[in-house]
């Protein structure tokens, strides 16, 4: 009778058994998909994060173009930013030669070269590059240096500085009432700067 009673009981109890680890294995894999689910939930949320901070900076990337874009323009045409302007460079000493009433001025552009002092300045991803201009020129007298170099900064047509400058008193012949006291030798540094190029090849 036992016998009987236990080969009847082994079919539901075989059933029971493959109920309860067919149970187990989807609640494993129910697990299993809502942790994947909670890594995917961190990354779209990572991801979303970073996003909103790429827009934020974006915004404040504008806001600040739109708060400079007129003092940068102003830097390019005077010609501090962008390519050299040599033929406005010479343009600005003959004009300051004329408004000074100077006896000419002749002078020789070296070649461009990085800017000596540019680490001091720590422009970042700005190159900042010189062209040394040596110029030779008489003066009536040591006033007429101040006002040439006044004179040749007000035309606006780039930044530059003087790195040194020899005045010398002339030979007097007492023949001539307006004539040269003093000749002068002295060297100018030719300032531009060059945005880093912006991907694609542009400039910002």
């Amino acid at each position: 009778m036992k016998t009987e009673e236990l080969n009847a009981l082994r079919g539901p109890l075989l059933l029971l058994v493959l109920v309860i680890a067919a149970a187990a294995g989807a609640i494993y894999y129910t697990q299993l998909l809502h942790q994947q689910a909670q890594t995917a939930l961190v990354r779209q949320q990572n991801q979303l994060r970073e996003a909103q901070t790429r827009v934020q900076r974006s915004g404040d990337e504008k806001s600040i173009i739109i708060q400079y874009v007129d003092q940068y323009r102003q830097l390019q045409q005077s010609g501090f930013i962008g390519d050299e302007q040599r033929i406005n460079w010479l343009d600005a000493l003959r004009i300051a030669n004329e408004r000074t009433d100077l006896f000419g001025v002749n002078y020789e552009i070296g070649v461009q070269q990085a800017y000596a002092y540019a680490a001091s300045l720590n422009p970042g991803q700005i190159a900042l590059r010189q062209s040394v201009m040596k110029l030779d020129f008489r003066l009536l007298h040591e006033l007429d240096l101040l006002r040439f170099l006044d004179a040749l900064r007000a035309q606006s047509t780039g930044l530059f500085h003087l790195d040194q400058c020899l005045l010398r008193r002339t030979e007097l012949s007492g023949a001539i009432r307006y004539q040269p006291n003093i000749s002068a030798k002295c060297e100018l540094a030719w300032i531009t700067a060059t945005p880093a190029a912006a991907p694609g090849g542009g400039r910002p």
